[in-house]
């Protein structure tokens, strides 16, 4: 019989130590814990281990150092990285430094089983797969990605393990989602970050022009073609090319692109020779690109070349406990460039922002607060700085359960409607309808005996 896998488990807070100790012994594994970066090292040269979990932050030595410590002293362990301040830069930090897994406070018991679970058992796959570099260059930081929720922890994770890779990334979320944001922060972690990024906007772009912009074209190929002009995809030679909303690309080129992603080379309009390149091609769609198929708008094999790897980006209204951060976020980048006095949000200011739906995401998001970092002239942005439709949402207009209602029909509907919103309340309804008790108590029964006389 095998032993029991050992974890190391290093957490300067006593109760989330003994937790996870209490949860870890439960399920059968044997448990060392350690109360500072220093002393779980000194443990993990004394013991052999199978795991270590190690919380990011502590006093003496952090977790990233730890994680450094044990790469040299227990290489053959893996280690997950549990914070309660999760970022894009140490989510990627972490894996990066040789993290199997990074984990965001508070988490579910049950989701630290499953973790460790998958980590002992695929170790060995984890380690070949998780050896990122170190750092980004500071000049490639993105820091416009923000959010704590766990949707966001896992866009984080997802970046920093496609980054090394060389494969074809398909971002998809609705618009304002932030998806050239993750397309920027793939390639800026990524060995092409020194080489640049083409971002190709498919909508923009007309049909009459665009395989000349994405592929280039020779001198002659076309009236106005006086010169040979290279295309954008040739452009990010050596780098990365993001194709943003790529569900717009015309058939016609959508055959012509799938083909340079399986040869590596492209043909410009009006040429012969074949060029070959060496670029990264990321990919970002706010349709669904399997309804697309479906249709025969969208070719299936280029679909499925794509579709490889994909990152999803949650819409605003599913990650609420991200918009104060987010919020906070632009009002310092705002009254940064726009030299506003404005330091933080009147808690006003911020319900009513919660309160609202954000059809347009995070980017409806950003326009709302430069608009009031703008307006505003004193350190906190008030609720009146905001623009009205935030202040005054319009009430979505009434609908009908179904069309060409009798006169008769809408007023029982509406009825029932009130008497609905007042929880039964016939007297407070009768008031709301502008019509006295014993008219409502009318209304109520003949409704009855109708439905009583149906067959």
């Amino acid at each position: 019989m095998s032993r029991p896998a050992t974890i190391l488990v290093a957490d300067d807070d006593p109760i989330a130590r003994d937790l996870l100790v209490e949860v870890l012994a439960r399920s059968g594994y044997e448990v060392v814990a350690a109360g500072s970066g220093k002393e779980c090292i000194d443990r993990a040269a004394a013991i052999p281990i199978d795991l270590a979990l190690v919380d990011l932050r502590m006093p003496d030595l952090d977790g990233l150092g730890v994680l450094r410590h044990l790469a040299t002293v227990r290489p053959e362990a893996p280690v997950i990285i549990v914070t309660a301040f999760a970022t894009m830069d140490t989510a990627i930090a972490a894996v990066r430094a040789g993290a199997y897994d990074f984990l965001s406070k508070p988490f579910k018991m049950e989701e630290i089983e499953v973790v460790v679970r998958r980590t002992l058992e695929h170790q060995r796959l984890a380690r070949e797969h998780l050896q990122f570099r170190q750092e980004l260059r500071d000049r490639h930081r993105v820091e416009n990605i923000v959010g704590q929720s766990p949707q966001m922890v896992e866009v984080y994770k997802l970046i920093a393990r496609v980054a090394d890779l060389d494969t074809t990334v398909l971002v998809v979320g609705e618009t304002g989602t932030g998806k050239e944001l993750v397309a920027r922060a793939i390639h800026a972690a990524s060995p092409r970050a020194s080489r640049p990024l083409v971002v190709v906007e498919c909508p923009a772009l007309p049909d009459a022009l665009f395989e000349s912009e994405l592929f280039g074209h020779e001198r002659g190929a076309f009236t106005g073609a006086h010169t040979a002009r290279r295309g954008l995809l040739e452009s990010a030679q050596g780098g990365t090319c993001l194709l943003d909303e790529i569900g717009d690309l015309p058939l016609a080129l959508q055959a012509k692109l799938l083909r340079v992603l399986q040869e590596h080379e492209l043909r410009r309009v009006g040429g012969n020779e074949m060029i070959p390149i060496d670029v990264r091609v990321l990919a970002a769609t706010n349709r669904d690109l399997k309804a697309l198929v479906a249709e025969s708008r969208f070719r299936e094999d280029l679909y499925y070349r794509l579709n490889g790897i994909t990152i999803g980006l949650p819409p605003l209204r599913e990650r609420r406990q991200d918009l104060p951060l987010l919020a906070q976020h632009f009002v310092d980048k705002h009254a940064r460039s726009s030299g506003r006095p404005v330091r933080h949000l009147a808690d006003e200011a911020l319900a009513l922002l919660a309160e609202h739906d954000w059809p347009g995401n995070v980017r409806e998001l950003e326009h709302v607060i430069e608009r009031a970092v703008v307006l505003a002239s004193t350190e906190v942005l008030l609720a009146d700085h905001l623009p009205a439709e935030i202040r005054h949402p319009v009430e979505p207009p009434l609908r009908l359960p179904r069309n060409r209602m009798t006169l008769e029909e809408v007023k029982r509907w509406h009825v029932t409607q009130v008497l609905q919103d007042t929880g039964g309340n016939k007297q407070k309804a009768a008031e709301l309808l502008g019509i006295d008790r014993r008219t409502l108590y009318r209304i109520l029964a003949r409704e009855a005996t109708e439905e009583a006389t149906e067959p």
